[in-house]
């Protein structure tokens, strides 16, 4: 389901009958291609993450580890390669951790847009891939007015409850939210799973140790008038979440924990992640000019335990904290948009982020850092003529990257009669420098809406392709950095195709990305203590591909989509000349059908078929994954009752129990399946 959006108001395909001039409108606002996202939307589509819920979105796709842990990535890209804002500032957890979800509270959010392709502009570093916003910013209208949230999942027991309430008197307005959330270990449609040829047997089919809990909240006090508008907000999020035990080493056998005890037990290995955020938000507008300023505090720290146990030349360690994490992040960003005709708009601003991260704990992958970025950017965009809209802008940044030394607190033998506590990581401090450009146009005739974006992005290298070096057992690997790798850099187009009428809309939006020096894992077929060595090395990169959908309403009552996504990636260089990426994703079609209860939209029932093509094309030594497809419902209805409103919304998973795999999960590595079949009930009362 498309979701399209003027600069005011939301518009859904699904259920409601839109003039073509509001869809004309949505795609002639910017040349890169995007998509708006509703509460509607999220509640209809509820999994068991932010990321999970927004799969269904042609180009996106969650990389999971676990029940409750996803990471988002748009076109392939995700981690560092993609930007994740709240009310405009970027989010900033520990995005090199590839086993644990944005830190965020998904039913606070009032709206999303997800904009695909190159976006450094005006986000700078990290937005090579795309930009994911997230607005938790609604201003309440009514004195006092809230929602209350029940929901659950089968397939992991999950139970969790959301309350969200808001007020607003005269100019001053507040709000608040709470989430709680538990679950329990997760079900697979397999009995057994074979790790590195160990045959290990699930007890009742659960991944021993997947459980876990959320707990998120938040509050905004703000203040607004017609010229003027300023709010402040503190949110925290907190989870913790089991490690799948037998994944965590083979030292599970030597255990003295009963695992399968309950299914709902966190027991070692686990990890907790704690995330506060503190943002000012200030607005003052006239009809000609407005200027934005947001400021903010962001701090995370991350902790990883587990069973004291020897490694290598380690000896047994005291205590079960493994790893600490615990970065600081300062945000300061100010921008202005200029009227200077009806037809010229332009847009300029600043940002500066400083980041101090420190790391403890007895096991050790990546070195405490500090980091400073700058960056500036203009933009115009000039309306030639009602159905003609050019833009272009320019942007420079600056980095500085400092890591620390770090040496083990155990010796490592040289020789026979001699041994030094090993250096991981040396004393590094790095510069980088980028211009970026974008420029794009976009032109519509009749029902039609052609558009193109052309542009330039950069990304700094981040502290763990810099510095890692050391065993993630998360996630089945031996990571090693490399301290002179450049800055990475992209030449991007983009193109978007839209037609719209009453009854069918088509979009088609193809793209072709070049990188000169693209930084990846590359694999290979060594070991080290029984786990993959992985290293970071950078080679030119050539990917394309494209998303389509569309969407068919027939009478007031039915409505088929189809969609579909495809990308291909090569390496042009090094020493993987010719193979494409590690993880790379295979194409996927999905194909449903929705009847709707009136023509308002008020209720529906749905039917859609999720077929994933088999990924052949693979980084030796990678294993080839085959294709599956899934069979999937939803149904939701809404109850007027008074002043208040009930809302049902049910949504279903693998109907049909399905074994298969994701070539994206690092799961699949151990010959563990995605989840089986599971079905999802929100039930939401709005006063």
């Amino acid at each position: 389901m498309l979701l399209f959006a003027s600069n005011d108001t939301t518009i859904m395909l699904n259920g409601v009958t839109v003039v073509d001039a509001a869809k004309r409108d949505y795609q002639m606002r910017s040349s890169q291609n995007s998509v708006r996202i509703n509460q509607a939307y999220l509640a209809e589509n509820i999994a068991g993450s932010l990321m999970q819920s927004l799969e269904g979105i042609p180009g996106i796709k969650a990389m999971s580890i676990g029940s409750g842990q996803s990471k988002p990535t748009i076109r392939g890209l995700g981690f560092n390669r993609m930007v994740v804002t709240e009310d405009g500032i970027k989010h900033e957890g520990q995005q090199w951790g590839d086993d644990h979800g944005l830190e965020m509270d998904q039913f606070a959010i009032d709206h999303a847009e997800v904009i695909k392709g190159p976006a450094a502009l005006l986000h700078g570093s990290d937005a090579i891939g795309g930009v994911l916003n997230l607005y938790t910013n609604h201003v309440p209208v009514m004195p006092f007015e809230g929602t209350v949230q029940l929901f659950g999942r089968t397939n992991n027991g999950q139970m969790g409850l959301s309350a969200k309430v808001g007020g607003r008197y005269e100019h001053f307005f507040y709000r608040a939210n709470l989430t709680l959330i538990d679950y329990a270990d997760f079900k697979v449609p397999t009995d057994s799973i074979q790790y590195y040829s160990y045959f290990i047997r699930l007890k009742d089919r659960r991944l021993r140790n997947t459980a876990g809990k959320e707990q998120d909240g938040s509050v905004m006090l703000g203040y607004m008038n017609n010229h003027f508008h300023t709010d402040i907000r503190l949110s925290n999020s907190y989870s913790k979440s089991g490690f799948f035990a037998n994944a965590h080493g083979l030292e599970v056998r030597l255990s003295d924990i009963d695992y399968d005890h309950s299914s709902r037990d966190i027991d070692l290995p686990y990890q907790w992640v704690n995330h506060l955020k503190l943002l000012s938000h200030t607005v003052w507008q006239t009809d000609q000019l407005m200027i934005e300023a947001n400021l903010a505090y962001q701090n995370n720290r991350r902790e990883e335990h587990s069973e004291p146990v020897s490694h290598g030349f380690m000896p047994k360690p005291v205590g079960t904290m493994e790893r600490r994490f615990n970065k600081d992040t300062y945000t300061a960003k100010v921008g202005l948009k200029l009227h200077l005709a009806p037809q010229h708009e332009l847009q300029a601003g600043a940002a500066a982020e400083y980041q101090h991260n420190t790391q403890g704990g007895w096991g050790f992958i990546i070195p405490a850092f500090k980091s400073n970025t700058v960056g500036a950017y203009v933009f115009d965009r000039y309306t030639v003529r009602e159905n003609l809209i050019l833009n272009a802008g320019v942007r420079y940044d600056h980095a500085h990257t400092h890591m620390h030394h770090y040496e083990d607190w155990y010796k490592t033998p040289i020789s026979e009669t001699d041994s030094v506590f090993k250096e991981r990581s040396a004393e590094v401090s790095r510069n980088f420098n980028s211009i970026t450009w974008s420029a794009g146009i976009n032109y519509s005739i009749g029902n039609w809406v052609l558009k193109a974006n052309a542009g330039k992005s950069f990304r700094v290298p981040i502290p763990k392709e810099l510095g890692a070096d050391g065993i993630n057992y998360h996630i089945f690997r031996y990571e090693k950095g490399n301290s002179q790798l450049d800055a990475e850099e992209a030449y991007q187009l983009d193109a978007g195709i839209f037609f719209s009428n009453k009854a069918l809309t088509i979009q088609v939006d193809p793209y072709i990305n070049y990188f000169p020096n693209y930084i990846y894992m590359n694999p290979t077929s060594d070991y080290v203590e029984g786990l993959q060595m992985y290293y970071y090395a950078q080679s030119r990169v050539l990917r394309y591909g494209f998303e389509a959908q569309v969407d068919y309403t027939i009478g007031q009552h039915w409505e088929m989509q189809m969609k579909g996504e495809y990308l291909y990636a090569e390496q042009l260089s090094g020493e993987k000349k010719g193979y494409t990426l590690p993880f790379s994703t295979p194409w996927s079609i999905d194909g449903g059908l929705k009847y709707l209860f009136n023509k308002k939209g008020k209720g529906f029932i749905g039917m859609n078929a999720h077929i994933v093509g088999a990924q052949n094309e693979i980084v030796p030594p990678e294993k080839k994954t085959k294709g599956h497809w899934t069979l999937n419902a939803s149904a939701g209805k809404h109850f007027a009752m008074g002043a208040t409103t009930l809302k049902v919304a049910l949504h279903a998973d693998n109907l049909l129990n399905k074994r298969y795999y994701d070539h994206t999960s690092y799961y699949r590595l151990i010959d563990v399946p995605e989840p089986g079949r599971n079905f999802s009930l929100m039930v939401g009362l709005e006063f």
